[in-house]
């Protein structure tokens, strides 16, 4: 388990994961300069949830 923040707006419970930043942009918003970002349990559900079918898409391109 890592000791950082989570890094949506607001959200102040450590990281559970990361996540690439233009994925995450999708559900939430970021600093801009970030390439990685670091989500929470909760935020990383989240994530997962909105960003199923892109995340289907690019599976499919590397068959």
């Amino acid at each position: 388990m890592s000791d950082k923040p989570c890094d949506v707006k607001g959200c102040t419970e450590t990281s559970f994961k990361t996540v690439p930043a233009d994925l995450a942009r999708k559900a939430f918003t970021f600093d801009d300069s970030k390439t990685k970002v670091h989500l929470c349990k909760s935020h990383y559900k989240e994530y997962k949830k909105k960003t199923k079918q892109d995340r289907e898409v690019d599976r499919m391109d590397w068959v």
